[in-house]
């Protein structure tokens, strides 16, 4: 194996941490390999006053990072899984995906109220389709606003009476040290997060022999599992930040995986919730179902009344 590595990564406070906790996890289980970071800005990064549904979704956070591994000039990429679209170039793969931290949404409130409390016409800031719509649904007297920047920078909207209440990611608080911000955490019952969500994508060059044995000691079995349904749901409903899709994956006793999944309407008036349960072995084809499901049930109609805005 390598003795020497090279972690590419976005130059935010979250996405430092994430590859900082891998470079020790490597230095750890690898004392003699020496490793680096490589901050690269990635279109994601430059765009910030526009939802990224509005400049083109997934992808956004990722594409310059992959570009810089098929060129050899990282060895590894770390990112957070939801960032990265169903299909990968050509000569890159997911080498290893960490043991998962929180998947699940949270509500970040002023006056600490939970979702279900919050004055008609309270200001939610969220920049996903798939949170704002899901919040809708439940609570359509609210109104949603968009909000871009990172946590401390949402945070900060938040406390200075820009927003009642904002929407983010618990693994993000989590890693973060910030939990102690949290109101409200919404599991799959309230909010069905994004694939991926709360988990980390290690992603490789294929066949790298120098790589893989890393990669071995870095991947999580049961995490592996539950993405690989999530994504496979993701491929085959060729999801992205401009619909409102979400799915979510859990082992469910032994040798059992539950997997849950939503379309939803851009103003969460419609709703397609399924879920399948599976044995772990057929997950992928249990994801790739589940998305045909979800199809069949009313999110056809609601992905084609999208694609038609």
């Amino acid at each position: 194996m390598k003795n020497n590595i090279c972690i590419g990564t976005r130059g935010s406070k979250l996405a430092l941490w994430q590859a900082d906790f891998i470079k020790s996890r490597i230095e750890n289980i690898f004392p003699d390999c020496d490793v680096r970071l490589k901050i690269i800005k990635t279109t994601g990064d430059r765009i910030t006053d526009r939802p990224l549904a509005m400049v083109g979704g997934k992808g956004l956070f990722v594409k310059e990072i992959e570009n810089a591994l098929l060129n050899q000039e990282i060895d590894i990429a770390v990112h957070s899984m939801k960032d990265m679209p169903g299909e990968l170039p050509e000569g890159l793969t997911i080498g290893a995906i960490p043991e998962r931290e929180n998947p699940f949404d949270v509500m970040i409130a002023k006056d600490d109220l939970l979702l279900e409390n919050y004055q008609k016409g309270a200001k939610i800031g969220t920049s996903s389709l798939r949170r704002a719509s899901q919040i809708k649904h439940i609570r359509p007297d609210v109104t949603i606003s968009s909000i871009r920047g990172n946590l401390d920078t949402r945070i900060n909207k938040l406390k200075s009476g820009e927003y009642d209440a904002i929407v983010l990611a618990a693994a993000g608080l989590r890693r973060l040290g910030q939990e102690n911000e949290i109101t409200q955490f919404l599991d799959e019952t309230i909010m069905v997060p994004a694939v991926g969500q709360g988990a980390l994508c290690i992603e490789t060059r294929k066949n790298d022999p120098e790589i893989l044995p890393v990669m071995e000691k870095l991947d999580h079995h049961d995490t592996r599992i539950c993405v690989t349904g999530e994504r496979a749901f993701l491929k085959r409903i060729e999801g992205s930040c401009h619909i409102p899709v979400a799915c979510f994956a859990r082992i469910a006793g032994k040798d059992k995986i539950k997997v849950t999944a939503i379309v939803a309407s851009e103003n969460g008036e419609k709703l397609i919730k399924e879920q399948i349960i599976s044995p772990v072995t057929e997950v992928k084809n249990q994801g790739k179902a589940l998305a045909d499901l979800v199809l069949e049930k009313g999110g056809k109609k609601i992905l084609e009344s999208l694609n038609l805005k």
